[in-house]
């Protein structure tokens, strides 16, 4: 008897919030280093730096049935001078990327939450492939660097287009608009 593989399940319901639990802390830097280690190779064996001891970390927790269940996307934001906030390491799991849902959510509330705690000028080092979306989302390209062996692109955010979530902690929901065909759980398995 043949049996066609079982496709990988993907939640469709997400918080997107400040990680206040130290799971989602954990399962945060387990994705930034899939991502920035692994999968594009811009660090060795771990990302962090001196900034991840002040950065506040944005996790986009998956729920199923309601519970939370696994952390599938990050950002972290920090403020090195008054007013001033960045936004760095934004990193989504690769199943959930072509819904294009996380990654805006996750900007969304890390500048909401900046602009909140008085945020007046918000900053992020974009990857070049990636400036188009934060282009469609009120961002401004200021100029063009290279960091980690990539072309990135310094880039402001309108702030008005950004209204102050002052509820950080519950954060925001999000969901995905339709499921996502997965290629089956074996060959997942295998690319993970």
């Amino acid at each position: 008897m043949i049996f066609e593989p079982v496709p990988l399940f993907l939640a469709a319901e997400f918080r997107v919030k400040f990680a206040d639990l130290p799971w989602e802390r954990a399962r945060a830097r387990f994705l930034r280093r899939e991502v920035f280690c692994q999968e594009q190779g811009l660090f060795d064996a771990d990302d962090s730096d001196a900034i991840d001891v002040c950065a506040i970390p944005i996790v986009a927790v998956a729920a199923v049935a309601g519970v939370p269940d696994d952390v599938v996307g990050a950002v972290r934001i920090h403020t090195p001078q008054p007013g001033v906030w960045w936004g760095s390491r934004l990193a989504v799991a690769k199943p959930y990327r072509r819904a294009g849902v996380l990654g805006q959510a996750l900007i969304r509330v890390a500048v909401r939450s900046a602009h909140a705690m008085g945020c007046q000028r918000f900053l992020a080092h974009v990857q070049s492939q990636n400036a188009p979306l934060f282009q469609r989302l009120n961002w401004t390209a200021l100029g063009e660097v290279e960091l980690h062996g990539r072309a990135h692109h310094l880039m402001q955010a309108d702030l008005a287009a950004y209204p102050p979530l002052h509820t950080p902690y519950a954060g925001v929901a999000a969901r995905l608009a339709a499921p996502l065909s997965t290629p089956a759980a074996s060959s997942a398995s295998q690319a993970a």
